[in-house]
This record gives C-alpha cells, sequence and structure tokens, in this order.
C-alpha cells in the first residue's frame, strides 16, 4: 500500500486496479477526493451525500465507497505551504480514480492553473464533457431537449501547453531575432509571443478513446471540429490525424460522411464528419440533434463546452472528467464562486453529475442511473438551488444541501 503524510488511508477499503486495460473494481473501493476551493465544500458536502445515498439503495449495503481527502489548492497552502502535493498526484495513480471540487487558481508567479498542472503532470489527456438536457431545467433556447452531445477535448497540448513570453522577456528578443534572420518572420516590437503544439501522437489517442466510446456507449457519430482552414499544419493536422485513425483502425465500424454522398448511415456504423470551428457554433444552434461526438483541440474544446452547457441551462448542471488510459479525475466543471462560498446556496448539480460520470466509469451503473432519474425528479418538482429558480416560474429556491436531501429521497421511487 501506498504511504502519505497527510492524507488518512481507510483501512476497511480496497485499491481499484487496471488488468489488460480494464478497472477491476473491489466492492469497498478507495476513492481520493479534493474538496475544492471557494464554494468547494458546500458542494462536496452534499455530492458525497448523494452518491452514497445511491449506492447504499441500489445494492443494499454491499458495496460502499471509502473516500481519501487528499489535498490541493487554498486548503493545501494552508495546511502545508504549497498548492499542490506530490503525493497528491501518488495517491490519484496509484488508487485510478478520484474526484474534485473546484479549485483556485493562484495569483502571481508560479503554478498557471492547477486544474491545468493536474491534468499535465497526470497526463490526463482526454477531457470527457457530456452535456444533457434535464426536464424542467429552464434554458435560453427552444429546444434544449435536443442537447445530447459528448465532448472530447484534448488535454495536453494546443496554447494551454503554456508555452509562452511576455514581451519584455529577453528570451524573447532572442526568439524574434532568430525568426526574423532565418525565416524572415518580423513580429512587432510590442509583440509577447505563444505557442501552439499540436502532435499526431496525442491527437490520435484521443482519437481513439472518442470511438472506442462511441463503440461502448452506442452513440451515432463523431464530429471532428477544428479551424484547420486557417492553421492547416495545427487544427487541419488535428482533423486528418482523427481521421487516420478511424480508417486505419476502426474502418469496420465507422463510415465518413464524404463516401455516403447523402445516403443514410448503414445500420451499426457510426459516423465520422468535420465542421469548422465557428460554424460549429452555429450548428450547436439549429441543428443539436445532427451531433453527437465532437472531438477537438484544447481551446476549442473549452469554448465549446460551455457554450452547449448555455444551452441546457448553464455550467451548474455540466459534468467534467479528465481520463488518460489508467487513471481518472472526475470534476466540477465551473469555478469557486469565492463570493458564494459557506452559504450553502449554490447548485451542486455539476459536481453530482460528475460523480454520476464517476459510478459509470467504475461499472456501477444501478446507483448512476438512480441518481440521473431522482435528480430529473428533483427538478421536475422546481425544488431547486437559486440559479434553476431564476430560469423557472413558480420554483422554490432551496439550499445547496435541501436540493442533494430532496434527490436522496426521490431515489425511493424508483428503486426495483
Amino acid at each position: 500500500m501506498i504511504e502519505l503524510k497527510y492524507s488518512q488511508i481507510p483501512n476497511d477499503g480496497e485499491v481499484i486496479e487496471v488488468e489488460n486495460g480494464e478497472l477491476k473494481v473491489p466492492d469497498k473501493p478507495i476513492i481520493p477526493f479534493i474538496e475544492g476551493d471557494g464554494i468547494g465544500p458546500d458542494i462536496w458536502r452534499a455530492t458525497k451525500l448523494v452518491l452514497d445515498s445511491a449506492v447504499e439503495k441500489a445494492y443494499g449495503g454491499k458495496k460502499g465507497i471509502k473516500w481519501m481527502e487528499i489535498f490541493a489548492g487554498e486548503k493545501c497552502y494552508n495546511k502545508t505551504g504549497e498548492w499542490i502535493l506530490d503525493e497528491t498526484f501518488e495517491a490519484i495513480r496509484y488508487f485510478k480514480v478520484a474526484i474534485k471540487g473546484p479549485l483556485t487558481t493562484p495569483v502571481g508567479g508560479g503554478i498557471r492553473s492547477l486544474n491545468v498542472t493536474l491534468r499535465q503532470v497526470l497526463d490526463l489527456y482526454a477531457c470527457i464533457r457530456p452535456v444533457r438536457y434535464f426536464e424542467g431545467v429552464g434554458a435560453p433556447v427552444k429546444h434544449p431537449e435536443k442537447v445530447n452531445m459528448v465532448v472530447f477535448r484534448e488535454n495536453t497540448e494546443d496554447v494551454y501547453a503554456g508555452i509562452e513570453w511576455d514581451k519584455d522577456d529577453e528570451d524573447l528578443k532572442k526568439i524574434k531575432e532568430f525568426l526574423k534572420k532565418e525565416f524572415n518572420i518580423e513580429l512587432r516590437e510590442d509583440a509577447s509571443l505563444g505557442l501552439k503544439p499540436i502532435s499526431e501522437f496525442a491527437t490520435k489517442r484521443l482519437m481513439r478513446m472518442a470511438i472506442k466510446y462511441a463503440i461502448k456507449n452506442k452513440r451515432r457519430s463523431i464530429t471532428v471540429m477544428h479551424k484547420g482552414n486557417i492553421m492547416k499544419y495545427t487544427e487541419g493536422y488535428f482533423k486528418n490525424w482523427c481521421y487516420e485513425v478511424a480508417r486505419d483502425e476502426f474502418s469496420d465500424v465507422v463510415v465518413f460522411e464524404e463516401d455516403l454522398n447523402g445516403a443514410e448511415v448503414p445500420e451499426g456504423k457510426i459516423l465520422i464528419k468535420n465542421r469548422i470551428a465557428d460554424a460549429m457554433f452555429q450548428q450547436i444552434l439549429i441543428r443539436p440533434d445532427e451531433y453527437d461526438i465532437i472531438i477537438t483541440t484544447n481551446l476549442n474544446g473549452d469554448y465549446i463546452s460551455d457554450a452547449l452547457a448555455a444551452q441546457v441551462g448553464g455550467l451548474g448542471m455540466a459534468p467534467g472528467s479528465n481520463i488518460s488510459d489508467e487513471v481518472a479525475l472526475f470534476e466540477a466543471t465551473h469555478g469557486t464562486a469565492p463570493k458564494y462560498a459557506g452559504q450553502d446556496k449554490v447548485n451542486p448539480g455539476s459536481l453530482i453529475l460528475s460523480g454520476v460520470m464517476m459510478l459509470e466509469h467504475i461499472g456501477w451503473y444501478e446507483a448512476a442511473n438512480l441518481i440521473y432519474k431522482a435528480m430529473e425528479d428533483t427538478i421536475k418538482s422546481k425544488y431547486v438551488t437559486y440559479d434553476l429558480a431564476r430560469q423557472m416560474e413558480g420554483a422554490t429556491t432551496v439550499k445547496t444541501s435541501e436540493f442533494a436531501k430532496k434527490i436522496v429521497e426521490n431515489m425511493d421511487k424508483f428503486l426495483e
């Protein structure tokens, strides 16, 4: 067993293992959690109640999660003087599955973003964000129920790689001189500079995961979203490399839009298509039911996942996960909202639904489905937190904890 300085490993829990690429999940798995900053403690308490209750009700006590707190963010800094610990990375690697609340980004030098740091250090190369509508949620579009998409966002490259220089950096002056001398590229004297790496390796492994996900979850199509008409050797190659994986490794299960010439997609085949990024934002508004899985680069993925979340009621209902071939970290997709910290006020839906994704990831589908049904029933009854209440007529505005308790209460309606 791993040794940790700041975290207490549950004595009665067991370790999730990976064998031949598949998770082996015991009945009492140890799952690390990071409480999060700002509203993190409020939404984590609500999430833990819902997850534990669903598992208890679904399996009659035969299964149960053994939670173990690990540290990052403000709580970590106050406890240790560090924003994140090496043992936090070690624990997530060792226990394979973890969940976290929102983390603040330290002001000033050092770590750019704790969220990005976790993804890069652990090589969590796929950010997976499913977006769907829950009946009863107020939404700004006419038919939010047509939105049911999963965004696969490349997590390690693009402008998020953090390769950039301030305009006054001495190293940048050398780079500018080199570009001018060797390539006749002249940048303005007051220009800062950032690099946008997109690699064949990172692109192809993401597309493999997306196709395997589509097969497992019986999804209809995968759309490659890119700006390859302008950035030909980064986003253009992203599109080409995605197509190569589909053509060379999954030819028995995919069909390309370009080859159909308007014909129907053959039964059992996954349709592969591509859209220019700016056009894609229009498509998700006017033709959302034509899209299923969207695979895209890091920055595009950040934009499109938030835009989709807005269509179904906001980030409060948008879950997310960051996944590698062995490790999975589930997280709330919104920020820390410090002005609401400790007020038991905000919507815990994003973290709860991320927990549902976690249950699905470990194969506990009965508990996951119980939460889906009970949450939708709670929302339909208009017993919701303030962010959802202001989008509904006749809603009862409740606290974070009250919303969670009502979900737990409503689970009993759906027990078989």
